[in-house]
């Protein structure tokens, strides 16, 4: 494994904390970038779907004083270089091992699809020694359907993003109740709608709904990789916290439970009022973050 490395100062688009940037070459020679901001021990913090490394800067931010933290742009997002041919779980379990090594690094913070990383991660990178996983997307005893995928990259072939981010949407069962008893066609308009306003206000280097669409494709291919896959976990031997919403879809909250049961060292924390995006920044859109709620539990996780 190589790694190269390039720093450079930039201020932050939407929180004070100044970061530089720099990029890791993981195993099969593809580019991972990152963002890096703080002072102290390593912490390393994969994003969700939909997401790149600018989604968790407030969190980053409130963690600064205390610890280093790394965001990675997860393969096929921002800065960072294309899934390759094999993609698969291990393939972005490798392309943390390259950053932990590049920043010395032995914590670890995962969301969603993140979050199926660092968990899988545990079980083969001795360098990890504590673990937070905000709402894994473990599906377990087929608490959540992959039918919808079909439909989703079909609309994404013919051009009809609109369309097929609705799709996804309604696959993960994200969105508020309203949004079940709406037609599909106003939906559609909505989020064409939504996605205009956003391209209007988006500054150099954001990632757009637009352009994370396509990603979509391979985070769902995470899901129904690791579906099923709970009883593996019982041998991880790190400490691990387990974060989640109380207002998220029950298929997120029945990893969590199960996750609790089988993980040898877990602990767990649910907050109030937040939801699956309770992580993310609080200006991005429709996520309703409280990065700082979450904030304080992983510093005393990580302390």
């Amino acid at each position: 494994m190589t790694m190269t490395t390039s720093v450079n100062k930039q201020p932050t688009a939407t929180v004070g904390e100044p970061y530089t940037t720099g990029s890791v070459t993981s195993h099969d020679g593809t580019t991972i970038s990152y963002r890096q901001l703080g002072h102290g021990p390593g912490v390393v913090m994969l994003h969700g779907s939909m997401e790149s490394a600018q989604s968790h800067m407030q969190l980053a931010t409130a963690l600064a004083d205390a610890f280093t933290v790394y965001l990675p742009d997860r393969r096929g997002h921002g800065a960072s270089g294309t899934y390759g041919a094999r993609y698969s779980i291990q393939t972005e379990v490798k392309d943390l091992d390259a950053l932990l090594i590049k920043a010395g690094a032995h914590i670890v913070f995962g969301v969603s699809s993140g979050g199926l990383i660092c968990l899988q991660a545990s079980l083969t990178l001795p360098a990890i020694r504590k673990v937070a996983l905000y709402e894994p997307a473990l599906i377990v005893n087929g608490s959540l359907s992959t039918t919808l995928l079909t439909r989703y990259d079909r609309e994404m072939a013919q051009g009809k993003v609109a369309a097929a981010l609705v799709t996804g949407m309604q696959a993960a069962q994200m969105g508020p109740p309203i949004f079940n008893a709406m037609p599909r066609w106003l939906l559609e308009s909505l989020t064409s709608m939504a996605m205009a306003q956003e391209e209007k206000k988006a500054r150099a280097g954001d990632m757009t709904m637009r352009m994370l669409a396509p990603t979509l494709h391979y985070e769902f291919q995470l899901v129904k990789e690791m579906a099923e896959t709970l009883e593996r976990f019982r041998a991880v031997q790190t400490e691990v916290l387990l974060l989640g919403g109380s207002k998220s879809p029950a298929y997120l909250k029945i990893a969590l439970d199960a996750l609790e049961k089988v993980l040898p060292h877990a602990q767990r924390i649910e907050f109030p009022g937040l939801n699956h995006g309770g992580s993310s920044d609080a200006s991005s859109t429709n996520r309703g973050g409280k990065p700082e709620q979450v904030a304080q539990a992983l510093r005393q996780f990580f302390a």
